[in-house]
């Protein structure tokens, strides 16, 4: 039986909306892709939500990924704000879900900044029952430890938990410690796999 619902932050309960930010600076379809490519894009940025590398260290890096847009660079990261979008259906969903009785948990790669800047847009973080945001434990997806370290802080038992993240490789990871897991598409299709696992969502 189903007791704990476990959600990503990005591109579940909130939408990663970098381009419209890159896009917001004016910069054309070509230049917003060179950017992404840079930063949002690069392996460094696993860095950057893990919190191996503080906020200097990551920005000298994507800058080195392509140092003749070192000023783009600069700007489009100076202020995140509107780097995130919750998605309309979040907090209800989760007071549906606790009304009814579930933990619900949220286990992410959120970055600091990313979540110091764009407050306003994770205001659903209170109404759920706590979790991990990567860079706090310097630990990240799909690395076994985070999952793990969930499992001991909120002592879990995996078999009745699921997890729905938008990302297959960290989907493996949690599968390993016996963790049910959904592949997240849209809300409506997770409620449709979540009530296959006999969870009345």
């Amino acid at each position: 039986m189903i007791t704990t619902i476990i959600f990503d932050i990005g591109n579940v309960l909130a939408d990663f909306t970098w381009k419209e930010h890159f896009e917001s600076f004016g910069y054309d379809e070509a230049m917003v892709e060179r950017i992404a490519a840079a930063t949002v894009l690069n392996q460094k940025w696993n860095e950057y939500d893990r919190g191996v590398m503080s906020d200097r260290e990551i920005l000298e890096s994507f800058i080195e990924s392509d140092p003749e847009i070192e000023m783009d660079i600069r700007k489009v990261l100076a202020n995140v704000k509107n780097i995130v979008r919750r998605n309309d259906y979040a907090i209800g969903w989760i007071k549906e879900l606790k009304a009814k009785g579930y933990r619900c948990l949220y286990l992410s790669n959120f970055s600091h900044k990313a979540e110091k800047e764009c407050a306003h847009a994770l205001d659903f973080i209170p109404y759920l029952d706590g979790g991990i945001l990567s860079y706090q434990d310097k630990v990240i997806k799909p690395m076994p430890e985070i999952y793990q370290l969930l499992i001991d802080r909120y002592e879990l038992k995996p078999e009745e938990c699921v997890f729905m993240d938008d990302t297959l490789r960290n989907l493996d990871g949690a599968e390993k410690f016996g963790i049910h897991t959904i592949h997240f598409q849209n809300q409506a299709q997770a409620i449709e796999e979540l009530r296959k696992l006999g969870v009345d969502a």
